[in-house]
C-alpha cells in the first residue's frame, strides 16, 4: 500500500498556491477551534514562493496565524541577516507582512555553535510542543522541500544516523555545510508532512524516492510514515 499522496500541478506557481491554500484551511479551522498550531519550516526556492502565497491568500481570507508557533525543519549555521538564513527568508516573506508575533517565532541560533544551538532549539520545542511516547515532540505540520539529491531539511544521502535527538548538528554536502536539523525521527512523529517538489532537475530524485525500494533520504521518511503528502510540478506517472 501506497504511504504517500502525490499532488500534482502544473507549474511552481500553482503548487505554491495550492499548497498555500490547503495549509490556511487547516490554519482557519484551528482559529474556529481555538488550537494551536505547532509547524516547522524549510528554505528554499519554493518555500519563498509558498510563504508568498499564504500572504496573498490569508489577507484577502482574513486568515491570520495567530494561534501558530513556528519552528525550523533546518538552519544553515549563518546569522539570522544572511541570506542563506532559512528563518531571514520566512521573516522577509511571511512574518513581517502578516505580523506574526515574536513569541510565536522559535528560530535556531545559527550564528551560534552548532552544537549548542541544536541542544537550544531542542529544548525549546520540547517546552512548547506535546510529545510522545517516545519524547519526540508531536509538530501538527512540518513543510519539507527535497534537493536534487533526494535530502530533505539537512538530511543528506549517505548520513546513516539515527539520532533520538529533536535536533541535530550536521555538515551536509551543500554549502554552507555546517547546519542544524531535526531528525527523522523527530520529523516521522508529525501529524502531517508535506513536500514540496519543484524543477525538472529533482524528477529523478523524485521518482527514486517513491519507489518501494527508494533509498533516498525522501524515501526513508517516507517509509518511516503512514502518509506523506507531496505536492510537486513535476508531471509523474504513477
Amino acid at each position: 500500500m501506497r504511504k504517500f499522496i502525490l499532488i500534482q500541478f502544473d507549474s511552481d506557481e500553482e503548487l505554491a498556491n495550492g499548497a498555500a491554500a490547503a495549509w490556511l484551511n487547516e490554519v482557519a479551522k484551528a482559529n474556529r477551534q481555538n488550537m494551536p498550531l505547532y509547524v516547522a519550516l524549510s528554505g528554499g526556492r519554493i518555500a519563498r514562493h509558498f510563504f508568498a502565497a499564504i500572504v496573498a491568500q490569508a489577507l484577502p481570507r482574513t486568515i491570520s496565524p495567530v494561534g501558530v508557533h513556528f519552528f525550523w525543519a533546518d538552519e544553515r549555521c549563518v546569522p539570522p541577516t544572511d541570506r542563506e538564513s532559512n528563518y531571514g527568508i520566512a521573516n522577509e516573506v511571511l512574518f513581517a507582512p502578516l505580523r506574526i508575533q515574536p513569541d510565536r517565532i522559535h528560530r535556531i541560533r545559527g550564528e551560534d555553535n552548532p552544537e549548542s544551538a541544536a541542544a537550544q532549539a531542542a529544548n525549546e520545542i520540547e517546552q512548547v510542543v506535546p510529545g510522545n511516547a517516545a519524547s519526540q515532540p508531536v509538530l501538527d505540520f512540518v513543510f519539507l522541500g527535497m534537493g536534487e539529491d533526494g535530502h530533505i531539511a539537512s538530511l543528506f544521502p549517505g548520513d546513516q544516523v539515527r539520532s533520538a535527538a529533536t535536533y541535530r548538528a550536521v555538515t551536509g554536502t551543500k554549502p554552507p555545510p555546517q547546519r542544524i536539523t531535526l531528525s527523522y525521527n523527530s520529523i516521522a512523529a508529525a501529524k502531517e508532512v508535506w513536500v514540496l517538489v519543484s524543477g525538472k532537475d529533482k524528477e529523478s530524485a523524485l521518482r527514486q524516492s517513491l519507489l518501494p525500494i527508494g533509498a533516498t533520504p525522501l524515501a526513508k521518511l517516507i517509509e518511516m510514515r503512514s502518509k506523506t503528502v507531496l505536492y510537486t510540478d513535476i508531471r509523474l506517472e504513477c
